[in-house]
């Protein structure tokens, strides 16, 4: 294992164990309560994994008596990018007091409002809640290999449920629609039951919330004697024999028997919803600094995630290590070739016989520097990215930190992309940098803020929270364009006026004719399968980061994440250098663009693939789901193209450099 790759290894582990003991940074202190204090949940947003479009809670007519519309929690820029819109609930908790059937409020809904909630159950949209800044999430068990159990959370609670007549719902694998006729019901959970889990000390008698877990019950409420509901919110039911339930009381909860709350969407008349919830706290060994693992222990074995990843890095490094020996035994070879030929007066012949040729410039050199450039500023915001991402500047605790990050990170290293792009523009032979430096600055975040402009578009017609404000987007193009464009421009001049890179070969005036390259060489063959070992060296990474993304998973293993980031680094160099050497063989100095589109070919796999992982793993309910998937994933493919490319155009570039500096010319 080379020195750069043990490193690699070594700060991936580091990163991997720094997150496993905790994501706080010194300076973020928990909240302490005592007993008798006052705990108010928040509600972020409606999600569905079919739609791909968050909508605020209150789209709905849920419960929203004493509750101030406008006064919304203050958002980052990453939260609102990714359609959070966070609000006040009339839902209570005493900190310590357990409390059963508590009123939160009696609504009676007509049939249009009954169609709503019947669109979001059908489409699976569940609810997220926050207490603490904790999200609410309910409890999956599944056993390891060794038989224990483990505990883990999915985020969120479904509104509801679909099924058939025989009670069966599509949460139980078959297709809730009976292939015999029957309808469809529609179950509406209108009973929560809250457990909060809470750490505490006794020396100081103050309590830590560490876990906040939800049930969800569908429950027909039923009761005897009229009650006045304006006088009951926020009450027990049953307490002082007053709001008195059949259903459930203060010190009978709901049974998990209870007769299903079902919608008739074809109910001309009004629908009776009574809506209740249960508190519950528990004493909890789990500390503040640890909080967070359950929630990042995810249903699939992490343990196959890590030995893919590990046995991925072990076959590319066998690989990268057969080829660099191969490589070095056959330019010993070529050199020794070489230098006997010069002595003995014999042609030149093999790479060696375009070297007057090697270092001409390409064609559309201007547009070759402008994708360099962009990519090297892409690759180098990625690095530092995912280094703060591994010491817990960006975990999940702070909403939309990685987003927000990623965009200052892009912005700030515009500088390295104007540096980047204008030394190669000069190593071309160009001689205007100024507006070299404005494509650079403008083509891809002018690319990328157009499928956003129009995806945008989209979602604000289907009235949806993800719908970026214009108040946004003119801080988005205030960053482009009075931050990050000045950027590239300011690196360009600096890269422009510094001494072109040296060459170890002058270039001919006329250029050689290339000779018939063999089916082997053939340029688009090669370049699609050097886009191979790359892809297939991530794409078990990619599968996790998709499920993450499409599926509102937590994300949390960025050590690994950057190793496989080395990884992808040197796959795609090697492989690119070695594409390389056999064209030069050839003597077909071409290599420019070939470089580039070697390795960046990587990303046309990762398109496909994306494509495939939906139509495997997604069910879209909608055709705006499909156009917003699509939109984002040729953001995505578009992006690991310049990086890759970059990467391998650089690599490349430093190997031709050494292997002509390293020969005898006459």
């Amino acid at each position: 294992m080379g020195g750069s790759a043990r490193y690699a290894l070594v700060l991936a582990l580091l990163c991997s164990a720094s997150l496993s003991l905790g994501f706080y940074l010194p300076g973020v202190a928990p909240t302490d309560y005592k007993a008798g204090d006052e705990l108010r949940a928040k509600v972020e947003a409606l999600t569905s994994v079919r739609t791909q479009l968050p909508y605020e809670y209150y789209v709905l007519p849920f419960c929203r008596d004493g509750i101030d519309m406008n006064n919304q929690e203050a958002l980052n820029l990453g939260e609102v990018l990714r359609g959070s819109r966070i609000y006040n609930t009339p839902y209570t908790m005493t900190m310590g007091l357990n409390q059963n059937c508590k009123i939160l409020c009696h609504k009676e809904y007509t049939q249009e409002e009954v169609q709503e909630f019947a669109l979001m159950i059908e489409e699976e949209y569940r609810s997220h809640f926050l207490v603490d800044n904790l999200p609410v999430a309910m409890s999956v068990f599944h056993e390891t290999e060794e038989g224990s159990t483990v505990k883990a959370y999915e985020t969120g609670y479904p509104l509801g449920h679909v099924v058939d007549e025989n009670g069966k719902s599509a949460s139980d694998g078959e297709d809730p629609a009976p292939k015999t006729g029957g309808k469809q019901q529609i179950v509406l959970f209108n009973h929560l039951r809250f457990t909060i889990l809470m750490h505490e000390d006794a020396k100081k008698g103050t309590r830590r919330v560490v876990g906040f877990e939800v049930e969800p019950f569908s429950v027909k409420h039923t009761y005897m004697n009229k009650i006045d509901f304006s006088e009951c919110i926020g009450v027990q039911a049953g307490a002082d024999n007053q709001c008195n339930l059949n259903t459930c009381s203060a010190r009978h909860p709901v049974g998990l028997h209870a007769r299903p709350l079902l919608l008739d969407v074809n109910k001309k008349g009004k629908t009776e919803v009574l809506w209740t919830y249960d508190v519950a706290f528990q004493q909890s060994n789990i500390k503040w600094s640890t909080r967070w693992d359950t929630y990042l222990q995810s249903a699939d074995d992490a343990q196959v995630h890590w030995f893919s990843i590990l046995n991925s890095f072990m076959i590319v490094l066998f690989l990268s290590g057969l080829i660099a020996m191969i490589m070095i035994r056959t330019l010993r070879r070529d050199f020794q070739r070489y230098d006997e030929s010069l002595e003995e007066g014999q042609e030149e012949t093999g790479w060696k016989l375009v070297h007057g040729d090697v270092f001409r410039p390409p064609p559309m050199a201007g547009w070759l520097s402008v994708m360099i450039g962009s990519g090297v500023q892409l690759a180098v915001s990625a690095v530092f990215l995912m280094l703060f991402a591994c010491f817990g500047f960006l975990s999940p605790a702070n909403r939309g930190a990685l987003m927000q990050a990623m965009l200052f990170i892009f912005v700030f290293m515009g500088m390295v992309g104007g540096y980047t792009s204008a030394r190669f523009f000069r190593l071309f032979k160009g001689n205007r940098w100024k507006e070299n430096s404005l494509f650079t600055a403008l083509v891809y975040p002018g690319f990328v803020f157009t499928i956003f402009f129009c995806i945008n578009l989209v979602i604000w017609g289907q009235k949806s929270s993800g719908a970026v404000p214009f108040g946004t987007l003119l801080a988005l193009l205030c960053m482009w364009l009075l931050i990050s464009t000045p950027l590239v421009i300011g690196g360009a001049y600096f890269g422009f006026r510094k001494q072109p890179m040296d060459l170890p070969v002058r270039t001919n005036q006329i250029p050689r004719l290339v000779p018939e390259q063999p089916w082997f060489n053939n340029t688009l063959l090669t370049i699609l399968v050097g886009g191979i070992l790359p892809f297939g060296a991530v794409f078990v990474e990619v599968y996790y980061v998709l499920s993450s993304v499409w599926l509102h998973q937590f994300y949390y293993l960025f050590g690994f994440l950057f190793l496989v980031l080395v990884i992808l680094f040197l796959t795609c160099a090697e492989v690119t250098i070695v594409m390389c050497y056999f064209q030069l063989c050839s003597e077909n100095y071409h290599w420019w663009w070939r470089a580039f589109l070697t390795s960046g070919c990587c990303s046309f796999y990762v398109f496909i693939y994306s494509i495939y992982y939906a139509y495997t793993k997604l069910q879209m309910a909608r055709a705006v789901a499909g156009v917003v998937y699509v939109g984002y994933m040729c953001v995505v493919s578009v992006t690991f193209f310049l990086i890759t490319g970059a990467l391998g155009f650089i690599s490349c570039f430093v190997f031709v450099r050494q292997i002509y500096s390293a020969i005898k010319i006459d």
